[in-house]
């Protein structure tokens, strides 16, 4: 089996839990945080919408640097609204989810590197950056916005099986 052949049906679970995960975000709370030291709902929700365009990033160039010494760092886009917000993760799933399908194995064990500036912070093969810096820490902060939902008092949605708010 293609690497990814194996890798599409996890791609597709996680992205449907993250786009159920967004469209819980309130609109009438993008400013609240839990913390001084947090980020915003908005913020956070906006990380999450933007993780299919890594893996297209992580696809089809070699590396990334978000904080380049000659020019302008990564700004991302605004968003004022939850249709926002899935409007940039839907457009970018379909994206996304192309390039995986077009990968061939020897592209996804190609190094690709993350730069911040004369920096780098790391070099992998593009597989372990889709695991490890795209899903896993997808995931990661898919479950900051669960917490977030449940300090709003707001349904968290049931993803691995049931939550205390759907039960399937």
């Amino acid at each position: 089996m293609a690497l990814n052949q194996a890798l599409l049906p996890e791609f597709d679970n996680e992205m449907a839990n993250t786009r159920r995960s967004l469209e819980r975000v309130p609109d009438d709370k993008l400013d609240w945080k839990p913390h001084a030291k947090s980020a915003t709902f908005r913020q956070l929700a906006l990380h999450l919408a933007l993780f299919p365009s890594w893996i297209t990033e992580t696809l089809e160039k070699t590396s990334l640097d978000y904080a380049p010494v000659d020019g302008e760092g990564y700004k991302p886009p605004v968003v004022n609204s939850r249709k926002e917000l899935l409007e940039i993760f839907d457009r970018d799933l379909v994206k996304a989810r192309a390039g995986l399908e077009a990968a061939s194995d020897a592209q996804l064990m190609e190094t690709w590197s993350l730069l911040a500036g004369e920096k780098t912070i790391f070099s992998m093969p593009r597989i372990a950056v889709f695991r490890s810096m795209v899903m896993n820490h997808m995931i990661h902060h898919r479950a900051q916005l669960g917490v977030y939902l449940r300090l709003n008092d707001l349904p968290v949605p049931a993803l691995y099986g049931p939550s205390a708010d759907e039960q399937g």
